[in-house]
């Protein structure tokens, strides 16, 4: 069981970005989420007719390290260590360290 999942609401701990909320949108090999709109990037194209896209400059979003995120805990407002636990009906869920909240249900 991973740390994050797609849908998590994180903030980014370190970087250029930090102090930035955003939606996990996806899980990338080797321990890389993208956010939305955070670690923006832009890139500059080329028009080319035989495919029939248009050139000019495109902002996408880029992969961050998932060391550098932290879930977001709507209780305490800020970011949060998340651990597991197996419930007595047998569920492995994940939960805040700080509160002991629940994540999974």
């Amino acid at each position: 069981m991973k740390r994050l999942r797609v849908g998590d609401d994180v903030i980014v701990i370190t970087g250029k970005d930090k102090g930035s909320r955003g939606t996990v949108s996806r899980l990338m090999p080797y321990d890389r989420v993208i956010i939305e709109n955070v670690n923006m990037a832009k890139r500059h194209t080329k028009a080319n007719p035989n495919r029939g896209t248009s050139g000019g400059i495109i902002e996408k979003e880029m992969p961050i390290h998932v060391s550098n995120v932290a879930l977001f805990n709507p209780a305490t407002k800020k970011g949060d260590k998340i651990g597991f636990r197996v419930l007595d009906d047998g569920r492995k869920v994940r939960y805040f360290k700080s509160n002991n909240e629940v994540l999974d249900r």
